[in-house]
């Protein structure tokens, strides 16, 4: 996982996520850092991006914890449990997605980041 995505809210919460290797995301390095708005969609924060990625979603049905981008929102998305298309505990995006890693410090704060808040992400190269 060669890039190391920090995510600081405005309340203070803290995420830290491992990207894998995508060189669309030399991107989001060229803005970084960057801010942002948290959304949430059930168990599901998701952001624009300021800078559209060439990245076609491949799924739909992800892994608590997991990272990935959403074409059709041009949206990075951290799932932390069921949305409101789930059928069970596993968590489900609106539409396909392109999984690009995870989330490795700070999984259990998401619940607490509100709907509007403010945050600004760092993306480095590992």
């Amino acid at each position: 996982m060669p890039y190391r995505l920090l995510i600081k809210f405005s309340s203070g919460l803290e995420v830290l996520c491992l990207l894998r290797d995508e060189a669309e995301l030399e991107k989001l390095i060229s803005k970084s850092s960057f801010k942002s708005t948290a959304r949430l969609w059930g168990d599901e924060v998701y952001f624009k991006l300021p800078v559209k990625l060439k990245l076609k979603g491949e799924r739909k049905v992800m892994e608590i914890g997991e990272v990935a981008y959403w074409p059709e929102g041009n949206a990075l998305c951290l799932f932390f449990g069921p949305t409101p298309v789930s059928t069970d505990d596993k968590p489900v995006a609106y539409s396909e997605v392109k999984p690009l890693g995870k989330i490795v410090q700070g999984l259990e704060y998401l619940k607490n980041v509100r709907d509007g808040e403010e945050l600004e992400c760092k993306i480095t190269r590992e």
